[in-house]
């Protein structure tokens, strides 16, 4: 039975396919057609699928798709209503975009598709990223959280999941329960978690849904000294309910702005878009090229609100886990949705919450709605037992040795082919050890935000200066945003705190939580240490075998098993997908060496090179 996932039209479009309940695809819509967080009907996401099942559509038995465009447009209708006519331009721009296509999503995938009416079903939006991570985690039942924007009408749930498992992940039979997610815990629009923190995003200068990470990477340098300000305008029950006073936000009436007068009355004038940053604490010693004490101290304030909004989310995250505990009495708890990517309040929640395991789905987001709206589709509606647990991200396309070599030649590059994992290894650490930052490109690619070793730029973290280099000179990037550390899993204790039991670490192998560096190792590890904590990947043999190689190998030169890894792309630019997007982006940038599925290409030999230089125009975040 071949089951077919779509998730489309809000943001991080993407498509899945599963097999018999096993995945054997998925791809965000944005790694072919290279726009970041592309939300469009994803075309050439659902093409690779078909490819990599080696079938066509009309041999789907079901398409799924990850919510339900009526409840939405229902709610879209009732909310500019309400707050007509201030909400005429939400009113206006919503349905030009509804009558334009969203609102015939069924006929387009029908259509599109080729498929007959009875194989399209819909799955409501936290439904969907329910499934996506309890269907994908080795447990038999736990409890659920969902949070993020909004779907439907819904933006929180709690409730638990329950499951048959043919076999579990060990081999042995699975217990006879019935496949069910009840959703027993719901918050709705305009009250939401999510929107709150792109709130926040805006105010400080980024762009909602898409820096929502850099508000996190900026929280360290400040304080949460506006806690009580932050507290005036969110208000969280006991019950783990709770509202935003909508006093002070303006995205349910309008199309550019989140926030409005009464929130700058509160909070001071927002923080311009890609100005300067730097602050007393990212520069102690004063010596950012630009430095100004006035500035720095302005900078401060916003990195105080930053602190202050993330520790706000990560208290609120607790509270709603601790009633998921409270109603259910579960020991696993499973976690979706945007917000579900917030991986220090994932880190919080790993060593403070009730929870013994915690497992997370690396599409977290929207696009894991696709993957989780087919899985529920199979275990649910269908009733059938389960057979996959995710362990790794490597649901992608691959490419193969005629095409890397093609598009290798095409730019004019000389290089060596090496048919060795172990000279491969050798050759990226004594790289690293000179201090040069390589780019590894291998397999298929990640599914998910996050770059885990097949396509990564790595360089060696032992000192301060290599966080300046990638972040300048490679990522182009705003020099305050850390670098994620990646390790061998069983060292991974020795750096840091709470990492002794690996089946309850589940989100760090996919660098979706942060975990406290351990007293005196921060100055091994310099650049991925960030503020004495880091959003570590734990790696295994098995999953990874080169990526594995390379850092024991470094680990075995210097006593420090760790890389750092941040992903192959530009600022601006989804990762990179294709031979000839990792060639650009080797092209464009200062990555030393470029190691391609054994292909290895060093800048070195050739400087003299006709090397050809693409056109590409740098997209600002």
């Amino acid at each position: 039975m071949y089951i077919l996932g779509v998730s489309c039209y809000y943001h991080d479009s993407a498509a899945a396919i599963l097999h018999d309940g096993v995945l054997i695809a998925a791809s965000e819509e944005e790694r072919f057609s290279r726009k970041k967080h592309d939300f469009g009907y994803p075309t050439q996401a659902i093409a690779f699928c078909l490819e990599q099942a080696g079938i066509t559509a009309q041999d789907l038995d079901y398409v799924v798709f990850y919510e339900k465009p009526l409840l939405k447009f229902e709610r879209i209708l009732m909310t500019t209503l309400q707050t007509f006519p201030q909400s005429y331009p939400v009113f206006r721009e919503s349905m030009v975009s509804w009558f334009n296509e969203k609102l015939w999503i069924k006929g387009e995938l029908l259509t599109k598709l080729d498929i007959p009416n009875e194989k399209l079903l819909f799955v409501e939006h936290h439904l969907s990223h329910a499934a996506s991570a309890f269907y994908c985690s080795p447990y038999e039942e736990a409890a659920v959280l969902t949070v993020d924007g909004v779907g439907e009408w819904t933006t929180t749930t709690i409730g638990k999941a329950t499951a048959v498992w043919d076999k579990t992940p060990d081999g042995t039979p699975g217990t006879q329960t019935t496949n069910a997610i009840e959703l027993f815990h719901e918050q709705k629009f305009p009250h939401s978690l999510g929107l709150l923190y792109s709130a926040f995003t805006a105010f400080l200068g980024f762009r909602v849904n898409n820096g929502e990470y850099k508000v996190m990477g900026m929280a360290p340098y400040g304080k949460p000294t506006r806690m009580d300000d932050v507290y005036k305008v969110f208000n969280m029950a006991d019950d783990a309910s709770f509202r935003l006073n909508m006093d002070y936000f303006t995205f349910h009436k309008s199309t550019s702005k989140t926030f409005g007068r009464k929130f700058t009355d509160l909070f001071g004038e927002p923080r311009v878009h890609d100005s300067t940053f730097y602050t007393p604490t990212t520069h102690p010693l004063k010596d950012h090229p630009q430095w100004d004490q006035k500035t720095a101290e302005k900078n401060q304030y916003y990195a105080d609100i930053a602190a202050s909004i993330q520790r706000v989310t990560e208290d609120a995250m607790l509270k709603m886990v601790a009633h998921a505990y409270e109603q259910t009495g579960l020991k696993n708890l499973c976690i979706a949705g945007g917000v579900a990517l917030n991986s220090v309040a994932n880190g919080r929640i790993m060593r403070e919450g009730p929870f013994e395991s915690v497992y997370i789905q690396p599409a977290a987001g929207d696009a894991g709605g696709a993957l989780g709206a087919a899985l529920y589709a199979y275990h649910v509606l269908l009733g059938k037992p389960r057979k996959f647990f995710m362990e790794s991200a490597y649901w992608g396309k691959s490419y193969s040795h005629d095409e890397h070599k093609a598009a290798i030649e095409d730019y004019g590059y000389s290089y060596e082919y090496v048919d060795d994992i172990n000279k491969v290894a050798e050759y990226m650490v004594d790289d690293m050890l000179e201090k040069r930052v390589i780019g590894l490109y291998q397999g298929r690619f990640e599914w998910g935000p996050r770059a885990l070793g097949n396509r990564s730029i790595m360089a060696d973290p032992r000192s301060a200066e290599m966080k300046g280099i990638v972040n300048e000179r490679i990522k182009f990037r705003e020099p305050f945003r850390p670098f994620a550390p990646v390790v061998l899993e069983d060292r991974a204790p020795e750096f840091w705190e709470d990492l002794d039991d690996h089946k309850k670490t589940y989100p760090y192998r996919f660098m979706l939580s942060v975990c406290r560096t351990k007293p005196g190792q921060g100055e091994k590890i310099q650049a991925v240490d960030h503020e004495g904590s880091g959003r570590i990947q734990t790696v295994r043999r098995e999953w990874n075998p080169l990526y594995y190689r390379a850092i024991e190998l470094f680990g075995e030169a210097t006593g420090v098993p760790v890389l750092l890894n941040t992903s192959f792309n530009l600022r601006g630019e989804p990762i990179v997908t294709t031979p000839t997007n990792a060639l650009n982006t080797f092209t464009q940038s200062d990555i030393d060496t470029l190691y391609m599925d054994g292909f290895v290409i060093r800048k070195s030999q050739n400087k003299n090179s006709a090397i050809k230089k693409p056109e590409i125009t740098f997209a600002k975040d």
